[in-house]
């Protein structure tokens, strides 16, 4: 603050640690809708060398105890276990499903304040954002929660549908930005 500049707190979140069931990553994604946060950043664990995380994660027991822990081997827990953490994106909707009726925690699919998803089929934005609010899709594609776009833009290289809906062809000739060096013809080699 003293030399004028903003700092940030960006949580580092996760997913698949030894000793983490399908059980404790709900708990962590009824904190975070708690809490109201969405996070960007998850990671699923992987081995590092040196560490008692990797002797667990080989091993199944923890070294300071000397008892054993659960270890996620399978790709798909994996999966589901981080799409816990990021229950919120509507992309995630389907593990999220996936897991909480794996874990028999059915009454958290639905409509209500601490429901983590809704229902398959419930329509567009089958998940409630970070703030509790629903997500819906606007006309220009994207999805937003509480008013915050999310997706991808529509930019320049995607295809723009004209007024009858049909879509029109790209062009041919690639666009290139200025101060972009273009690429030679062959062809067009100078003579000595």
């Amino acid at each position: 603050k003293s030399m004028g500049k903003e700092q940030y707190l960006v949580p580092y979140l996760m997913s698949s640690h030894p000793g983490s069931t399908l059980n404790d990553a709900i708990e962590l994604a009824l904190c975070l809708k708690r809490d109201k946060y969405a996070p960007e950043q998850v990671q699923d664990y992987y081995p590092t060398p040196g560490t008692a995380s990797t002797v667990m994660y080989y091993t199944g027991i923890d070294p300071l105890t000397m008892k054993s822990v659960y270890v996620v081997t399978d790709y798909h827990e994996k999966q589901l276990q981080r799409a816990l953490l990021q229950y919120n994106r509507p992309e995630n909707a389907d593990l999220v499903r996936e897991a909480l009726i794996k874990a028999g925690r059915e009454e958290l699919i639905g409509f209500g304040e601490d429901c983590l998803v809704r229902p398959a089929g419930a329509g567009i934005g089958n998940n409630r954002g970070a703030r509790g609010g629903q997500t819906k899709k606007s006309g220009d594609g994207r999805a937003h929660v509480n008013g915050a776009s999310r997706g991808k833009p529509q930019g320049a290289n995607s295809q723009k549908k004209s007024a009858g809906g049909a879509q029109k062809p790209r062009s041919e000739k690639p666009t290139y930005k200025k101060g972009w060096a273009k690429p030679k013809k062959a062809g067009n080699k100078k003579k000595k």
